[in-house]
């Protein structure tokens, strides 16, 4: 962008005059097109098609004016963080003051006095509302400048005008600002010195305009800046609620106090500025488009989806262009997440995950957009859609393309296992369609579909309401919408249940915030020491001491427990203080666990034994040195499994977690299919021989960016500081790690790996032991084989022959006794063609009979022979009891019989339901089982009567 630069020296931070304020950080020929008179009307069909060069200023360059702004006044320019929060009260990352979440609690020191980001987020508690309004987003960029204790409310709503009416030029007098409504500090400063006038400051209440992080903990008044699109429209009675005619796109939080457990409010000792400025809004005003997804930030996408839809944007209905915005706004989401390694699953950030896929892939079917083939293999077009978001990715996350593979490959895997779900919705549609045909013969009402299961296909299967109402249509039944639309709020409300239940801090952990120190931890170099309890928690409250029998969290000042990260479970051990002269009395505390809160305070987890514990008092905190031992071996032995990995499987895999405990480890990677035993003996090879090196490993501490050049590699699930602890086996690995660690590789003595697996969608686990287990594990696998030798009579090399022979042998006998059975169920079956019965003008012979214990093959094979000897037309269907609380039915049924409408794959189904389970099939021959035998013969009956009604008819 043309004149797009940053100012010289950094702006002193006191106060802005006009003879000080630095130059504008880009020219007034951006603005060429009359920038000030920013139209408001949508743009001509013309206009949209061939937008792409006509954008007045470019959303990269409203980021990089934002930040350079800030630069120059003094901020850090600062990294987004990942969309995967370091924070457990937090699913994703959900706002640009996330990341400093430690330092405003006052848990961490600053790096810096101020700060300027420009943050990935994610929210998903209005998805309903993407593409319906113009401003709402799943993922969206959150420009935000941040003040440390360093400047506060006059330095903020300044800059924050100046940025806004002298760099981005819009026009002061389209400009409304909200304040709390107690804040006349506030109020002042935008009338008084901005200028700002009163008709255009309006007061708002605590709902709308103070910010608070929870119950309790750091909250303030805030001030919001809003787009007017219609001045014409007066001052009086305007309302910053319409969407219609304002935009909010900037708030200033005004962070100076601490909200108490009694609710009153205390000023803080620091004093904190907290801004957001969606990038999407403010691009929506620069670029004089009417909607957010019009921007060059979203357009593209949906440029691209039109395109596979073979529509044009400008000529599409507005059914047509919401769903190419919600498309235009997943991708983003879709792309950023499994970049910062969130892969599609069923749980957590997982779900988010696959739900905007496959929001992405029904609208886009819905839309007709096809893959590049025919077959199910090559019709993904999700892929073909993130190129687009990927091409765009420059600016916002410059790592996104080098994980493009990556990321298609797994977006590709995960539309063609959607695809297959709607084909199994689609038979289910026809089964609901079916029965409810049925139902209204049988009930003699109009046929209808339940709300539940209109429901059911949308949510599980991903069917649109519309795809299901025009199927339900073409068989003349209708949509319980009534029964859908509670369902779907019955969803909702339980969706903004849980949002609602995020918090970014709760009580317990301000006032522990507060009144604990970080724990020291001395963990590296030693495994006992004194220390100072700082804190007690019992079942989560505050307590001043603990008596023998209770489960109590204890606080130290400094302690040599490790507490769990990275993978690396917690230490075990004991605090202890042993009475003497002085009075005070024997404590043992069994320690269990150790967890870390707010960042560095180490939580010991344990029971008291012996005595009692106090707030104050001294105890010596010891670790149980064999269960550490054990623990650093396998903790070690996940960093070598990860570079193993890479080395034979591709440098695309990355960890996605990992367990230490003190008996096994397993190890959780991104990859798309099992390893193969030639793969996992490759990597135990290698593994084993980097013990055998018997190498030295390196610790060191350097700053973060030094590390990364050098080439370490980050630990899922590690946050790191601009210092870090570097743990290298030269030759081998270098890893970003605060774990525990062997100091020589021979002393982790052996690894084997025990199992191989996938637990969710592009996710594989290795299981494994190492050190004392793994001596033990190959202890216990000789002492079996001994035993499986002696058993066998066979030698050690002779076991494998001896087994298959003997399982060879087992196949046979059960091929015969199989074999046998069918004989015996053909010879049952033949004496029941006598008991056949014939019902209705077209003499179809019915045969409903049990075959007692029959097993389910058996029963198959005896109703395949009933209907061929009955000859068409006929129905058969049998039941039996084959044991174990199981009841088998079949039924089968000739072509005539299931031209006339009766078919054995739904009609055996609802028979299954009265025997406790259910089953289908075929038209003409199906299977069903159940847990209730003692309702076999009642659901022979009803099915003998069902089929006599549907005959006769």
């Amino acid at each position: 962008m043309e004149g797009l630069k940053l100012a010289n020296a950094p702006m002193p931070l006191p106060l802005i005059s006009a003879a000080s304020r630095p130059r504008r950080l880009f020219s007034p020929v951006t603005f060429a097109r009359n920038l000030h008179l920013l139209r408001v009307e949508p743009m001509t069909q013309d206009m949209v098609e061939n937008r792409e060069n006509e954008y007045p200023i470019s959303g990269d360059d409203i980021r990089t004016c934002f930040l350079n702004f800030y630069a120059s006044r003094g901020h850090k320019i600062l990294p987004s963080a990942s969309l995967v929060p370091d924070d457990p009260t937090v699913l994703l990352t959900i706002a640009g003051m996330l990341q400093f979440k430690p330092i405003f609690l006052g848990k961490e020191p600053r790096s810096v006095p101020c700060a300027t980001t420009s943050q990935r987020c994610i929210r998903t508690n209005d998805i309903e509302n993407v593409g319906r309004t113009t401003r709402h987003h799943t993922f969206f960029e959150m420009l935000g400048n941040f003040s440390f204790g360093d400047y506060f409310k006059k330095e903020a709503i300044l800059w924050s005008w100046e940025l806004t009416t002298k760099e981005y030029k819009l026009p002061p007098e389209r400009l409304w600002i909200s304040i709390f409504d107690k804040d006349d500090e506030a109020f002042s400063i935008w009338h008084d010195d901005v200028g700002v006038p009163k008709e255009r400051i309006k007061r708002m209440g605590e709902d709308d305009n103070f910010w608070t992080s929870g119950v309790t903990g750091p909250c303030g008044p805030c001030s919001e800046i809003y787009y007017d699109f219609h001045p014409d429209r007066g001052h009086a009675n305007a309302d910053l609620g319409d969407d219609s005619r304002f935009i909010e796109f900037y708030n200033l939080v005004f962070m100076q106090y601490n909200k108490k457990e009694d609710g009153s409010l205390e000023l803080l000792k620091q004093k904190n500025i907290d801004t957001g400025m969606g990038l999407e809004r403010m691009a929506r005003i620069l670029q004089q488009v009417p909607n957010n997804y019009e921007t060059d930030l979203i357009f593209p996408i949906i440029q691209k989806a039109a395109s596979l839809a073979k529509v044009s944007y400008a000529k599409a209905d507005d059914s047509t262009k919401t769903n190419l915005k919600v498309i235009g706004d997943h991708m983003r989401a879709i792309v950023y997440l499994i970049k910062d390694g969130v892969l599609p699953s069923n749980i957590g950030r997982g779900y988010v995950a696959r739900r905007l896929i496959r929001r992405v892939v029904r609208i886009g079917r819905l839309l007709g957009i096809k893959g590049n083939g025919e077959g199910i293999q090559e019709c993904a077009f999700v892929p073909e859609l993130a190129k687009t978001v990927i091409e765009l990715s420059d600016q916002i996350d410059p790592d996104v393309k080098g994980r493009t593979n990556h990321i298609l490959e797994e977006l590709k895997r995960e539309e063609l296992r959607f695809v297959q779900t709607l084909e199994r919705g689609e038979k289910l549609l026809d089964q609901f369609l079916s029965n409810a045909l049925l139902s209204s013969r049988a009930n003699g009402g109009k046929p209808c579909l339940d709300g539940k299961d209109v429901f059911l296909l949308y949510d599980t299967y991903g069917f649109p309401v519309e795809i299901t109402t025009e199927a339900a249509e073409e068989r003349g039944v209708s949509l319980d919408m009534n029964g859908f639309d509670i369902e779907m709020e019955n969803q909702r409300r339980q969706s903004q249940a849980a949002h609602s239940a995020v918090k970014l801090m709760v009580g317990n952990e301000v006032e522990l915030a507060q009144c604990v120190p970080d724990t020291e931890f001395l963990g590296y170099d030693m495994l006992s020491a004194y220390a100072t309890v700082k804190g007690l928690l019992l079942n989560g409250e505050p307590v001043t001491e603990g008596y023998e029998g209770s489960n109590m969290e204890i606080m130290l000042d400094r302690t040599p427990f490790y507490a769990e990260s990275g993978g690396q479970i917690g230490d075990n051990g004991f605090l202890y203080y042993e009475g003497n002269q002085d009075g005070k009395s024997t404590v043992t505390v069994e320690i269990k666990d150790v967890q870390k809160s707010l960042g560095n305070i180490f939580v010991h987890k344990g029971i008291i034994t012996e005595g009692k514990i106090e707030v104050g008092s001294e105890v010596c905190a010891a670790v149980d040195p064999i269960l550490r031992q054990r623990a650093k071996a396998r903790f070690f032995r996940v960093t070598l499994s990860q570079t193993a990995l890479r080395t034979v499987i591709g440098q695309e895999t990355s960890q996605a977690g990992s367990l230490v405990a003190f008996d096994r480890l397993r190890f959780d990677f991104n990859f798309h299919r099992p390893l193969s035993e030639e793969e996992l003996l490759k990597i135990e090879e290698l593994i084993n021989q980097w013990i055998s090196d018997s190498t030295l490993l390196q610790t060191k501490v350097m700053p973060l960016s030094d590390a990364k050049k050098a080439g370490a590699i980050a630990m899922f699930g590690e946050k790191y500081g601009e210092l870090v602890r570097v743990v290298e086996v030269p030759g081998v690995s270098m890893e970003l790690c605060g774990g525990t660690h062997v100091s020589n590789t021979s002393e982790i003595r052996g690894f084997k790996i025990i199992s191989e697996q996938g637990i969710a969608s592009g996710i594989r686990r290795i299981e494994a032991v190492a050190g004392e287990a793994f001596i033990e594990y190959v202890t216990a696998r000789d002492n079996n084989m001994r035993r499986l030798c002696s058993l066998l009579k066979a030698k050690a090399d002779d076991v494998t022959g001896r087994v298959e022979a003997i399982l060879e042998e087992l196949r046979a006998a059960r091929n015969e006794i199989s074999a046998l059975r069918n004989t015996v169920a053909i010879l049952k079956a033949s004496s029941l063609l006598n008991r056949a019965f014939v019902v209705g003008t077209s003499n179809i012979r019915v045969v409903v009979e049990s075959m007692d214990e029959t097993d389910a093959d058996a029963l198959k094979n005896a109703a395949e022979f009933l209907v061929n000897s009955l000859k068409d037309p006929a129905v058969v269907v049998l039941g039996s009891c084959p044991g174990d609380g199981k009841v088998s039915l079949v039924a089968a049924c000739t072509p005539s019989v299931v031209k006339m409408g009766i078919q054995a794959g739904k009609f055996i189904g609802g028979i299954a339901k009265l025997c406790g389970g259910g089953g289908g099939g075929k038209p003409n021959f199906a299977q069903a089982g159940g847990r209730k035998p003692e309702n076999l013969q009642d659901a022979l009956e009803k099915a003998r009567t069902e089929l006599i009604a549907l005959i006769e008819k």
